[in-house]
């Protein structure tokens, strides 16, 4: 009975969330009303049973992919005039250094016996869930193209910034 109750809640607030975010007008608030719209999927999966769709819900659509969305968005969007001074005076050789940690990193993957792209099985251990038997799998034998993915999507987010940014006259 109580999960019919939750259903209901959630439900309700998914679809309240869903017709404000066709409604808004401001892209940032739109954004934040999808978060809340796939959290609330994420708890319709739970409550259905489904701990894996559940968790990679919230982890890769509400998570991460929210997450750019709305700094892209948020970084577009700003309509004041590009500052030529630096506020952040030692941004430039901390993201240098995390280049390079990130190179050395992929780097250790690519050397170490840990990597080998191939058929892994996905297969659970004796005391091991669906969710740990991923997440094994995804960091032991495929964890070069997750990370290729990763940096992927943030050459992509930096290729978007400097193709859209306006010329200074």
């Amino acid at each position: 009975m109580i999960q019919i109750a939750v259903f209901a809640v959630i439900a309700a607030v998914a679809v309240i969330a869903g017709v404000f975010l066709v409604l808004t007008r401001n892209a940032v608030h739109s954004a934040l009303f999808l978060v809340g719209v796939q959290l609330c999927l994420a708890v319709l999966f739970l409550l259905q049973g489904a701990f894996l769709v559940s968790v990679l819900q919230i982890m890769v659509y509400a998570g991460a992919i929210m997450v750019l969305f709305v700094f892209v968005v948020m970084l577009l969007g700003v309509d004041k005039k590009e500052a030529l001074i630096e506020p952040l005076r030692w941004q430039r050789p901390i993201a240098a250094g995390l280049g390079l940690l990130l190179a050395a990193e992929a780097i250790y993957l690519a050397l170490s016996q840990h990597i080998h792209v191939g058929s892994g099985g996905l297969q659970a251990g004796p005391h091991e869930g669906n969710v740990q038997a991923v997440a094994r799998v995804l960091f032991t034998n495929w964890a070069l193209p997750f990370e290729a993915t990763s940096v992927l999507l943030v050459v992509a987010v930096v290729g978007v910034m400097v193709v859209a940014r306006r010329k200074m006259v």
